[in-house]
């Protein structure tokens, strides 16, 4: 009975509460004198955030990082660290239902007074904890792509260089080629160049938001050589073929560690299936001799 009662107090809270929710941005819409038949509809995450606006709220410390780690990622949803927090919230309190029904209906050994609000903890820091590990797996992955496409696009901007062009066109060149994280991050930087922004401080800000050392190396040389005067073509070429150069020392390293790292797979699952179909007929012989 305990059990029955709980599970309907979740539903029907869940209902109050979705009710209310309607009837609020129902009145909203009859103040603002009802929605335009083609004005754009608000996404999930915006109506999300702004729901939990109250709750949402970060220290401006936070909120600078949160934006910083954001735009790392890609921005991904176009999420400000508002929207973000309050995904964190709703998936938290998601679980934490998920784990109240769990602890309910798994028997853990344990007293419900205490099993049911564990599993509810536990879930709820799971649901709070996974967009920061989703979010921290995407600007690894980011991070991956922008490496493994440098060296190509800085073979191409030494071509379109080399053959007398600027560096905003061979920049151009890079986002009409690149369909991937690099050339959303070069077309971040021409936007920033049309809108009045310095070339060598787009280039920079790209540089220290995308966090590969590879890319800060070639916009610090690049900066170098604008203020110095030295041809840029020259660099380039210098920086594209030391990039060739450590991404073939990489892929050797890479290479050299691969027989270390086949030794665990093949104790863990190879030798012992071998050692099954090798002396398993033996054994079975002299279990039956043994009888």
């Amino acid at each position: 009975m305990l059990q029955i009662a709980i599970a309907a107090g979740v539903i029907c809270g869940g209902i109050i509460f979705a009710y209310f929710i309607a009837i609020d941005q129902f009145r909203a819409a009859v103040a603002n004198g009802g929605l335009a038949p083609g004005a754009p509809r608000a996404t999930f995450v915006k109506r999300l955030e702004s729901l939990l606006r109250p709750v949402s709220r970060l220290p401006a410390q936070t909120v600078i990082q949160v934006r910083h780690k954001l735009s790392q990622a890609g921005n991904p949803g176009n999420l400000t660290p508002a929207g973000f927090q309050a995904v964190r919230y709703s998936l938290a309190a998601l679980m934490a239902v998920a784990g109240l029904a769990l602890g309910l209906i798994l028997p853990l050994g344990l007293p419900n007074l205490v099993s049911v609000p564990l599993t509810g903890v536990v879930f709820a820091l799971a649901g709070y904890l996974l967009p920061s590990l989703w979010l921290e797996q995407r600007i690894s992955m980011r991070r991956r792509e922008i490496q493994r496409s440098l060296a190509e696009a800085t073979d191409l901007l030494t071509l379109v260089v080399e053959s007398g062009m600027s560096l905003d066109e061979g920049l151009l060149s890079i986002v009409e080629r690149f369909h991937n994280a690099l050339g959303d991050e070069i077309g971040k930087v021409l936007r920033e160049i049309r809108l009045g922004r310095p070339r060598m401080a787009a280039l920079e800000h790209m540089a220290d938001a995308a966090g590969v050392p590879d890319l800060h190396h070639l916009v610090e040389s690049i900066v170098q050589s604008d203020q110095m005067g030295v041809p840029i073509a020259r660099l380039l070429r210098v920086q594209a073929t030391e990039m060739r150069r450590r991404q073939r020392q990489g892929a050797q390293e890479r290479a050299a560690q691969a027989s270390s790292r086949m030794v665990f797979p093949m104790v863990g699952c190879i030798f012992p299936v071998l050692w099954v179909v090798l002396l398993g007929p033996a054994i079975i012989q002299v279990l039956k001799s043994l009888k």
